[in-house]
């Protein structure tokens, strides 16, 4: 069962997606939420696999809404715009439905999602511990591998980014949202639109602080849900 909420200003957007999901037996919707702050409150309260984002959107549009979020779930981004195709995709996002959207064009968006849940929920045999994980960075025309509990945190750097470890800087050209998607949720997470850091480095949140080492990481406003769930 996927469990998917609605995020769009219009209820017309609403009653068409609910409608083409209840031809669909494996989607189970759980809430229409008409704003993005809507969203955040509820994401913070239950899990769920699946939102039908849509873009344009008051105070907070669906692509700032998505960039908050430090571990996703599936997206499918509902829009009459296609301009935003690109950065929606930079995004990770899993489809990019262009309204209006048909049944078919639904189905086969929806597909997608779901066979991309069942690969995740498969099985996978791995004698590596989560302290011995390692990953590869690029940094120019070099490839570093490296442990993930050595890292302190991640830093954007313009169109890089800075990976700021317990003996050195790697500087790497990717963004910080690749790393958002590849980071397991259980030992990083994203505190502002420029930091991830390494949850068991921290040593003391004070105010809109994070102390790590010798370093103060600024807590991003539209991040401070994420911190609370660490200390809940």
């Amino acid at each position: 069962m996927i469990k998917y909420i609605i995020v769009d200003d219009e209820t017309a957007s609403h009653d068409n997606i609910k409608d083409y999901a209840s031809n669909l037996s494996y989607l189970s919707f759980q809430k229409s939420c008409y704003n993005a702050f809507e969203a955040l409150d509820y994401l913070n309260k239950h899990s769920i696999d699946l939102i039908f984002l849509d873009i344009n959107m008051p105070k907070l549009s669906g692509l700032e809404f998505l960039k908050t979020l430090s571990n996703p779930p599936k997206i499918i981004i509902t829009t009459a715009y296609k301009e935003f195709a690109l950065e929606g995709y930079e995004l990770n996002i899993d489809d990019y439905l262009l309204k209006p959207f048909n049944f078919s064009r639904f189905v086969k968006s929806v597909s997608k999602v779901s066979d991309a849940l069942s690969i995740k929920a498969s099985p996978i045999q791995n004698t590596e511990t989560i302290e011995d994980t390692k990953i590869f960075i690029k940094e120019d025309k070099k490839y570093y591998q490296i442990k993930l509990k050595d890292i302190l945190f991640l830093e954007a750097y313009g169109n890089y980014v800075k990976i700021n470890m317990v003996d050195k800087v790697i500087v790497s050209h990717q963004t910080l949202t690749s790393f958002t998607h590849n980071l397991p949720e259980t030992q990083f997470i994203r505190i502002h639109k420029s930091f991830i850091i390494s949850i068991d480095k921290i040593e003391l949140i004070e105010g809109n602080r994070i102390h790590l080492r010798n370093h103060k990481i600024p807590i991003g406003k539209m991040y401070k849900l994420n911190v609370n769930r660490l200390i809940k």
